[in-house]
């Protein structure tokens, strides 16, 4: 059977989705950690996810390609989901979601500086520009919708060194998935991931399960970021990566951030300023460079040959 090709530029619908998604991840990780504990609610996620995705997988007659590369993206699981999703849930019992969700747009540095470290690409000029930009959107954002719970400096500390450990193992998988997993379909991949995932966090889910039996509404939490901010979301970014390239999908967590102010204003009655907004259009400016979708226009004045 034949695939037709993406639709040039159709990728850019997966990353606004994306963000969308894992911009919700954060609010519902924070009400999961509090109840379920990070070890449990990152394990929970994971199971969930791979509950979701295994059927769908073998539905889409992908098994067969997941056997074939079963080693690899199960291996992934644990550097692009166990690791990290535990990381950010042991931050997010000390931070709040905001500053968890700024510190996860540093994902493309890392990834940049992995991608120049593994495959010696180093970013031209408008893409260095491009995530420069974008991570100063998101700082000033930061100055406004983001902060520290109570908690002392070095719980603080923990906690950022957490979200940033958690980026870097983003931007090494997001790198390891083009070196070993081009070309295999976006179910096998997200589905073997998150399998891979859940039997790396099995034990530790079971060690640190809570005494008393969590609240309806941290289970539905849980239910929601394991199949939607997890299982779709999963399929949306491996599908990116083959798509536009492990660098164009790293910037999505340049609109994450974004989205999450927004879910903020919707659903806890923040405020959305003027400041927010123009952080927003910054951030897209950011996008929109690094992800090589707007790139400036060379002049031509000065290879053109002198009057005589």
């Amino acid at each position: 059977m034949s695939h037709r090709p993406p639709a040039p530029g159709g990728w850019l619908v997966d990353l606004l989705l994306l963000g969308a998604l894992w911009g919700a991840s954060f609010l519902f990780m924070r009400i999961g950690a509090a109840e379920f504990g990070a070890l449990p609610t990152a394990g929970m996620r994971v199971m969930i996810a791979a509950l979701v995705l295994v059927p769908l997988m073998l539905l889409r007659g992908q098994g067969a390609e997941l056997m074939r590369h079963w080693r690899a993206a199960m291996l992934m699981g644990v550097s692009n989901s166990a690791l990290p999703f535990a990381l950010f849930c042991y931050a997010l019992l000390t931070i709040n979601t905001g500053l968890a969700a700024v510190l996860n747009a540093t994902v493309p540095m890392f990834g940049a500086l992995v991608a120049w470290a593994w495959f010696r690409e180093r970013p031209d000029g408008p893409r260095l520009l491009g995530l420069t930009l974008g991570f100063v959107g998101v700082a000033l954002l930061a100055g406004h919708s983001a902060g520290f719970k109570e908690a002392d400096g070095l719980s603080a500390l923990l906690a950022v060194l957490a979200c940033l450990g958690a980026c870097l193992s983003y931007g090494i998988s997001a790198n390891a998935t083009r070196r070993y997993l081009t070309g295999v379909p976006a179910f096998a991949t997200a589905a073997g991931s998150q399998v891979g995932a859940s039997i790396a966090l099995a034990l530790p889910t079971w060690w640190y399960w809570p005494a008393q039996m969590p609240s309806t509404k941290a289970w539905l939490a849980l239910l929601v970021v394991g199949t939607a901010c997890t299982g779709l979301a999963y399929v949306l970014f491996f599908r990116l990566i083959a798509n536009a390239g492990p660098t164009r999908a790293l910037t999505v967590t340049f609109i994450v951030p974004v989205f999450a102010v927004i879910y903020g204003a919707l659903f806890l009655g923040e405020e959305i300023t003027g400041w927010m907004l123009m952080c927003a259009v910054i951030i897209a400016c950011g996008v929109a460079l690094a992800s090589g979708l707007v790139r400036p226009r060379r002049s031509t004045r000065a290879s053109a040959p002198a009057p005589r």
